[in-house]
């Protein structure tokens, strides 16, 4: 299966006037097109920002990044504007929807900032809603909806345009047990449609739904294993 993302000593740091605070120290890691990895690690520890950066929304500050077989700094700031927009899903644990705004128009709103023509966007607006299963919410405001029903119209959102790679930050990072396993049964659907799934959690049952389990400690990969698919609540492993 080709590589879709590479990265080699990928390194990040954030710098004040006097002061450089490393947070990445020399990330080596490869995921295929169509794998589901879960990344893990402590507070601190590089989860977020290394999603940061492979999601075009920060740059690394050393080693190499490719994405399909391209340097990131290859790509102009138009092409990473459209890779972000077409090829990228976002999932976030605080939903960011908005407000006052049905699930049918906040689901749309990714189509206004892509090439789509517009003629098609109230279909596929409404494809995604029903492919989470919230065809009867979609003229509800997010303030009428539970929790799960809200990380429900974000992944809605995140599918809208089609695009071969979803990043999940904590997506259950909000939810009770019953609301983040049916997200997260949705998430695991939306891999074995054939999308790469890029998963930070700190929580040991929403890895396990995951095709590989990467740990981060102190900016550098500790661990990367894959999971043993058993019995996805109690009796998962790794080897």
């Amino acid at each position: 299966m080709k590589n879709i993302i590479e990265l080699k000593n990928l390194q990040k740091s954030y710098y004040s006037e006097t002061l450089e605070t490393k947070v990445l120290h020399g990330i080596d890691l490869t995921i295929k097109k169509g794998e589901f990895v879960a990344v893990m690690g402590p507070s601190g520890a590089g989860k977020s920002t290394l999603l940061q950066i492979l999601a075009f929304l920060d740059h690394h500050t050393g080693g190499s990044f490719l994405f399909e077989d391209k340097l990131v700094e290859a790509y102009t700031s138009d092409e990473r504007s459209h890779v972000r927009n077409e090829k990228m899903g976002f999932i976030f644990q605080a939903f960011n929807l908005l407000a006052r705004t049905s699930v049918f128009e906040n689901v749309k709103l990714p189509l206004m900032y892509s090439d789509i023509p517009s003629n098609k966007w109230d279909s596929l607006a409404k494809k995604a809603i029903e492919s989470v299963g919230l065809s009867h919410r979609m003229e509800h405001d997010p303030s009428q909806l539970s929790g799960g029903e809200k990380q429900r119209v974000a992944i809605a959102r995140s599918l809208v345009c089609d695009p071969p790679v979803i990043f999940a930050d904590e997506p259950t990072g909000n939810l009770d047990s019953n609301s983040g396993k049916i997200v997260m049964d949705v998430i695991k659907k939306l891999h074995e449609d054939g999308r790469t799934i890029i998963l930070i959690t700190h929580e040991t049952n929403t890895a396990h739904y995951a095709e590989r389990i990467i740990n981060i400690v102190d900016g550098l990969v500790e661990s990367d294993k894959k999971v043993i698919k058993q019995n996805i609540n109690t009796n998962n492993s790794l080897k």
